[in-house]
């Protein structure tokens, strides 16, 4: 039985439930990330003794997974647009959004899927903006393949905001830290592709990055989807 299955037990003097266990341990990631969680601060966090935890959650995964579910909620459009492109683009950005809000949820997308009423109902939503445009294996090959662009770019910023926040420089001051080495190496002739690219090439901030590459992948799939089936 998964968890949102499970009743919860009889109320107690001291009030209790799922949804303030999910807020408190929400909040506790928020501060300090996932390593910041667990029952027993939960259950600190709630003034209440952590086996009455138990009563509702078995494990720390399944809070974990109450948890994502919660950030679903805020993730999922309130309503469909009705251009499938539109409605893949409003969700990836929602997404990114949301793990911005709560950098933890980076550690956790990608995983196996959570079953949760707003994950299932967010899965829903990005099926459904591509329904009867191709049969449905390339409808789901498509949603996977937005979903693993968004979850890999979302990723890789929130580690450049790790990295920022753990060496306390900012991308500008840490590329002039090692601006000399890179020189270095540029100048021995090895690199001629990537010294053209340090030299001449354009730099973004990680908002066009993320709508630039989001674009190209949504081209792919639409291009996917006019292609007269084999």
């Amino acid at each position: 039985m998964t968890v949102w299955d499970r009743p919860e037990p009889p109320a107690r003097p001291v009030p209790l439930d799922r949804e303030r266990i999910v807020a408190a341990a929400v909040a506790l990631a928020d501060e300090g990330g996932l390593e910041a969680v667990s029952l027993r601060k939960v259950a600190a966090r709630l003034d209440a003794g952590p086996m009455r935890l138990y009563g509702y959650i078995s494990t720390k995964e399944e809070l974990f997974d109450l948890m994502v579910d919660e950030v679903y909620a805020e993730i999922l459009p309130e309503e469909q647009p009705g251009d499938w492109r539109e409605a893949l683009r409003v969700h990836a950005h929602r997404t990114r959004q949301a793990t911005l809000r709560h950098e933890w949820l980076a550690d956790l997308l990608g995983g196996r899927p959570t079953l949760g009423p707003n994950a299932l109902a967010s899965t829903e939503f990005t099926l459904a903006a591509l329904d009867g445009l191709a049969d449905l294996d390339t409808v789901r090959r498509a949603v996977e393949t937005v979903s693993a662009y968004v979850t890999g770019a979302i990723r890789r910023e929130i580690a450049n905001v790790r990295a920022e926040r753990a060496t306390g420089l900012s991308k500008r001051e840490w590329q002039r830290a090692h601006g000399p080495h890179v020189t270095r190496m540029l100048a021995t002739g090895r690199f001629p592709t990537l010294a053209k690219a340090v030299h001449d090439g354009r730099e973004v901030d990680a908002d066009e990055s993320f709508t630039t590459g989001l674009d190209w992948v949504l081209d792919a799939v639409a291009a996917k989807l006019t292609q007269p089936p084999s």
